[in-house]
């Protein structure tokens, strides 16, 4: 009898994220991957040129990685976090502060991107509970997304994600993000919030919505925000699960802001896409309001898997490599490209806005959707019949590769693109 191949096998059982499958193709087999390289089961390669949804930055199967998780599961596998410690989980929140914005003081361990804002929700509302304070409303951005716990659900107005589920949810006001002319309306928008409700926080990608279609806004503006917030003691949260480690240029899009968030979410390139694990850190000022002589004022929230050895290990690889003259040359080699390229392309008849910051570039193409029926996946099929693995964003396609790529892989990416905007 023939052997079923992937595709087949994997119909029988498994629910993909983020799928209809009614409608949707056959799911690509990938069975290894190495640099910015995939390769499926009949040995094809694609480049990953979004570093499987900006994780793993320093290249798949990177060796320093690898040899650093090896090295710890033969070590430590795991052990529980609460009541015990480890090495590794100390040694990562040293090196952790070495590089976050200065007002950091704690770290508090989860296992995905979600959890790390559920739980920096969670603090927050706590945060004034164990001050007497009822304070019920959260502030974000329109088109935000920050995960898929109701926390963090609650948190993004994307309504394609949230749809089912809006009468369940946490309150939130929603302002647009602040970009161009309209940063003093959107400042007076957020007074009236703040001086109307009771407000515990505001959570916010800081510079760049990725779900939203890697949309960019004002460095200044969101200052601007972060600065009346916190004379209003309600917590800044960025969300720094897609910006963090390099991305935007700096190794968190908070460094480039004046008024420092009091609590910070970090994932994915974190542990570089070895191992799932995620952060809250948080300033002094907020970790102290859960200090008291009664337990129940303790932050009572707790993942199995929270600070995993390994974990911890693949994290402490990934930040020594983090800035090591290698990926810094690296960084600012596709960031010079992004933008080569983006001169280029910016008067094609096919694209209306082009934009780069660090490692990462947009592109909002101008085609008509009713032409191609589902413009995203009809971009999505082109792209990895040409070996590229890219997933547009509604009609923006996005690269954000890792930080490893070539020069030669991301001239592809570019030159695949480059056909699409004919093609299309």
């Amino acid at each position: 009898m023939q052997e079923e191949n992937l595709s087949s096998r994997d119909k029988k059982y498994l629910w993909h994220p983020l799928t209809q499958h009614k409608l949707g193709k056959p799911q690509l087999p990938i069975t290894r991957a190495k640099g910015a390289l995939l390769f499926d089961e009949e040995g094809k390669e694609y480049i990953d040129g979004i570093a499987s949804w900006y994780t793993v930055m320093y290249g798949h199967a990177n060796e320093h990685i690898v040899s650093a998780v090896t090295k710890q599961m033969q070590t430590l596998d795991f052990v529980m976090f609460s009541g015990l410690t480890h090495e590794p989980a100390i040694e990562l929140s040293e090196k952790l502060m070495e590089i976050l914005p200065g007002n950091q003081a704690k770290i508090f361990f989860n296992d995905n991107g979600s959890t790390a804002v559920e739980a920096a929700i969670k603090m927050s509302l706590q945060y004034f509970h164990n001050n007497g304070e009822k304070r019920d409303t959260l502030i974000a951005f329109e088109n935000g997304f920050h995960g898929d716990t109701f926390g963090a659900m609650s948190a993004s107005g994307l309504s394609s994600y949230n749809g089912p589920f809006e009468d369940f949810l946490l309150k939130v006001v929603r302002i647009p993000v602040p970009q161009g002319d309209n940063i003093e309306e959107v400042k007076s928008t957020l007074s009236k919030i703040l001086a109307e409700n009771d407000c515990a926080a505001f959570v916010f990608e800081p510079l760049v919505q990725g779900a939203a279609g890697m949309k960019f806004h004002s460095t200044e503006g969101l200052d601007a925000l972060i600065g009346l917030c916190q004379e209003q003691e309600v917590l800044c949260i960025a969300d720094e699960i897609m910006t963090g480690f390099g991305k935007t240029g700096k190794n968190f899009a908070s460094d480039n802001l004046e008024n420092k968030p009091d609590v910070i979410c970090l994932s994915k390139a974190l542990t570089a896409g070895m191992f799932p694990l995620s952060i809250t850190s948080c300033s002094q000022k907020v970790y102290n309001r859960f200090l008291s002589e009664e337990v129940h004022k303790g932050f009572f929230h707790a993942h199995t898997f929270s600070a995993h050895p390994m974990g911890c290990a693949a994290a402490l690889a990934g930040i020594k490599l983090l800035n090591s003259s290698e990926i810094l040359e690296r960084r600012a080699s596709i960031e010079n490209l992004h933008n080569s390229f983006a001169d280029k392309i910016q008067d094609h008849k096919s694209v209306k806005e082009v934009r780069v910051m660090g490692v990462i570039l947009a592109i909002d193409l101008n085609i008509e959707t009713e032409r191609y029926g589902n413009l995203r996946d009809e971009l999505y099929s082109f792209f990895l019949e040409k070996g590229v693995l890219l997933r547009p964003l509604g009609n923006t396609v996005y690269v954000l590769p890792p930080f490893v790529i070539t020069n030669e892989e991301l001239q592809k990416v570019y030159d695949t693109i480059s056909e699409a905007l004919n093609t299309f």
